[in-house]
């Protein structure tokens, strides 16, 4: 059997929701596919009820902090797009590499974090490029203790962010793109 996968339709209310549901499948149903009755879902998302992962990215709405009443919808990287690049960064940060040029290592990691920066630069991600740079930072000091053979966790003394910046780490802060998107109440 062949699914229907990654579309998302957004409604006002429930039974709009169900009424795109039913004319989705049947519109499907004429193409040889069908909605997966595991992965389908509504959820309600007024005023920050629920939310729902969709190509990586979380969705929520929040309330604004400056119109007050207003709810626009958000989305930054979800839990699994940021487990998986803190993955990747911490497999290219091994004390294995530790005999390498940092450098080289640091070539890698740009290029894996710009990466996966392009793609979620657009929605609400500052919080979570932040997060991400932080742990790089801390990743990559780590092994520059284990490369000079320095003892003890005081890495944010040592290895500053200064130190980041010589080395010329990709910066994943500062490179967000919003979008105008949003919805009242």
């Amino acid at each position: 059997m062949k699914y229907a996968d990654d579309f998302v339709v957004l409604c006002a209310t429930c039974e709009q929701a169900e009424i795109a549901r039913e004319l989705a499948a049947t519109i499907l149903d004429g193409l040889g596919l069908r909605l997966h009755p595991e992965k389908t879902r509504t959820v309600h998302l007024a005023r920050g009820a629920g939310g729902f992962d969709f190509l990586g990215f979380h969705h929520r709405m929040r309330k604004s902090w400056k119109w007050r009443g207003r709810w626009y919808l958000q989305r930054w990287p979800s839990r699994r797009a940021m487990a998986s690049i803190r993955g990747k960064i911490r497999d290219r940060t091994d004390r294995r590499f530790a005999s390498l040029p940092l450098e080289d290592t640091v070539e890698e990691l740009n290029h894996v974090v710009g990466g996966w920066g392009n793609y979620f630069r657009h929605g609400n991600s500052a919080a979570k490029f932040s997060a991400i740079d932080s742990y790089l930072h801390e990743r990559l000091a780590i092994l520059a203790s284990t490369k000079h053979g320095l003892k003890g966790r005081n890495w944010d003394t040592r290895f500053d962010h200064e130190w980041c910046t010589k080395l010329g780490v990709h910066r994943l802060s500062g490179r967000v793109r919003y979008t105008s998107a949003h919805a009242s109440r």
